[in-house]
């Protein structure tokens, strides 16, 4: 009984394994479903929204963009995990992706088991910004101040794990400060909080924040990335204006459930490099904000190990939702 068992098991193995052969020859034979974890008309729906475009003519198929807002990504991210494993569910992701271990005791998924990775799409630089009417001029002041005044500062978020919580904690324990975080229900009313004065400060993604600049509407003191922002090449970044060490970027990434053939997984990598390597898809990206990365389904892997430590390193008990 044992060796027939035993003989059941390899049987069922190799079935296995040439069902999932037969799957990644034949793959896509059906639409391509891009999940996004949040309404319509932010920026990972933009970037999607520019990849689906794109990649539709590339595989032969058409590319669905569905929105799945709700519970700070983890609607969306929960869905994905548990859709069938065939290539044709995949999850946009950003910084959340790699924080929410951190800011959740327990998730409805397992980050790093439960999903494949399939390409770092591109990081997405913030900017650190005040209102046209604030007396601060740049990070220095608004140090110097922080450390005068210890609590009296403040920034606006749009909510746990949200690009303006996580720069402005990562900013905060980096350099020591006690900078007071006012939640609001969106990133809409968090940055109209800036603009009218209600708060101190926010870091914003660069895609909503452009235009409010060039507007002259509030006040770029600082990019977040390692070096200066194409879109705003006279904003030094925050390690230029004196405070080394400090790098912060977002990111958009995409990533399959577990256990998806490798050969989908490489057929989706080489697909979607092949979109993020047309020039007019490129330049329309890097003028969303965007810094392109692209490269094996590994650089996601590796970079999304680094987040996950990066912010269990950062975020206290005291910060988490649950």
């Amino acid at each position: 009984m044992r060796a027939l068992r035993v003989l059941q098991l390899i049987a069922g193995f190799w079935l296995a394994l040439s069902i999932q052969a037969a799957l990644a020859q034949s793959w896509p034979t059906a639409p391509i479903h891009f999940v996004v974890p949040y309404a319509p008309g932010g920026a990972i729906d933009l970037v999607a929204r520019l990849i689906a475009e794109k990649l539709g003519p590339v595989v032969g198929q058409s590319v669905v963009v569905e929105n799945r807002p709700g519970a700070a990504t983890l609607v969306a991210t929960s869905y994905v995990a548990r859709a069938a494993a065939d290539g044709y569910t995949l999850l946009f992701t950003d910084i959340s992706h790699g924080s929410n271990p951190a800011l959740h005791s327990k998730l409805p998924y397992d980050t790093m088991k439960d999903f494949s990775s399939v390409v770092l799409v591109a990081a997405l630089p913030a900017v650190l910004v005040v209102s046209q009417s604030s007396q601060i001029q740049s990070v220095n002041d608004l140090v110097a101040r922080a450390r005068k005044d210890p609590g009296k500062l403040n920034y606006s978020s749009a909510g746990a794990g949200t690009i303006g919580h996580l720069a402005a904690e990562l900013f905060k324990k980096q350099f020591g400060l006690n900078i007071v975080q006012i939640t609001y229900q969106g990133a809409g009313p968090a940055m109209n909080a800036v603009l009218s004065g209600e708060v101190d400060m926010l870091f914003l993604g660069l895609p909503p924040a452009i235009p409010l600049i060039k507007a002259g509407r509030i006040k770029a003191i600082a990019v977040t990335s390692s070096r200066r922002s194409e879109l705003l090449p006279d904003v030094p970044t925050v390690a230029e204006s004196g405070f080394a060490g400090f790098s912060f970027e977002g990111s958009v990434g995409i990533r399959a459930p577990a256990g998806t053939p490798h050969d989908v997984i490489q057929k989706l990598n080489s697909a979607i490099n092949k979109v993020l390597a047309d020039p007019g898809i490129n330049e329309r990206l890097v003028a969303a904000g965007a810094v392109v990365i692209g490269g094996p389904p590994e650089r996601f892997t590796t970079y999304l190990s680094g987040e996950i430590e990066r912010w269990n390193r950062t975020i206290t008990p005291d910060m988490r939702v649950d």
